[in-house]
């Protein structure tokens, strides 16, 4: 989940992520919990709490967008990637895709940019509860009388492929689409395994251990990867789309410090 930039950097960043074993006191001081995390390790020590959001359906739709490789580590996404921004976690199918699947249509030059079939992607569908449109980025989830909102993201880990017979991804985009008054996508995949639900952050790779996001969210992962086909990726950006997108983000590094995690009940 792309956020605002950061607002706290701690010094000598660098050198401190080279250095080996982090103490507490390098680590950003007097934020809640953050994110992203490896959902399979449930505790936690942060000491900040806020009420968990209302399940997305009771909230607006406010922004879609993806990052290539997961952001999250989980039972179907646990092949490290690297560390950086163009790190992150992929699919656990990655290394037994067939050569039609991993065939590039478009020989790199397709309309959403930043991932091709092979690459793995996380999806997060950002809701908020103010009453606006979605639109790009963070920005689209509050306004000038709803500073503070509540937000949830549900977040599904895709790995793209050149396979029509895979998710189409137009399906599950917005499009306009309204339920009981409210902005909602066409569908979230219902078929990864039961979502594990938690307190974090806004992600990015603007942030990390040692400069933390501010903003509040309930997440919700699923923990299995689904297939999506590239085509309609390509699609969803070429038809034109209300969050501007039209390339994949980079990752957030993995929060691995208990002071930094809200338990996982």
């Amino acid at each position: 989940m792309s956020a605002f930039h950061p607002i706290r950097t701690i010094p000598l960043m660098v050198a401190l992520s080279l250095a080996g074993p982090i103490s507490a006191a390098d680590l950003c001081q007097g934020f809640g919990p953050q994110t992203p995390r490896d959902i399979t390790k449930t505790t936690g020590s942060n000491p900040q709490s806020f009420p968990f959001a209302p399940p997305s359906t009771d909230l607006n739709l406010c922004n879609i967008h993806t990052h290539t490789n997961a952001e999250h580590k989980g039972p179907g996404f646990s092949i490290f990637a690297g560390d950086g921004e163009h790190g992150g976690y992929k699919c656990n199918e990655s290394n037994y895709l067939n050569a039609a699947e991993l065939e590039d249509p478009t020989h790199g030059q397709g309309a959403f940019q930043g991932a091709k079939p092979g690459d793995t992607i996380e999806v997060h569908w950002v809701h908020t509860s103010c009453q606006v449109t979605p639109g790009k980025g963070l920005g689209a989830c509050m306004s000038e009388s709803c500073a503070n909102p509540t937000l949830r993201v549900e977040a599904q880990v895709f790995l793209v492929v050149n396979d029509i017979s895979a998710m189409n991804f137009n399906d599950l985009a917005y499009g306009g689409h309204m339920v009981d008054g409210l902005h909602q996508p066409r569908s979230i995949p219902s078929t990864t395994g039961e979502p594990v639900v938690f307190l974090g952050s806004t992600t990015g790779s603007s942030f990390s251990q040692f400069t933390c996001s501010p903003l509040q969210v309930t997440w919700s992962v699923r923990p299995n990867c689904a297939k999506v086909n590239y085509s309609t990726l390509n699609a969803w950006v070429e038809n034109g789309n209300v969050f501007e997108e039209d390339h994949s983000h980079g990752v957030r590094q993995l929060v691995k410090a208990k002071e930094l995690l809200s338990p996982i009940n």
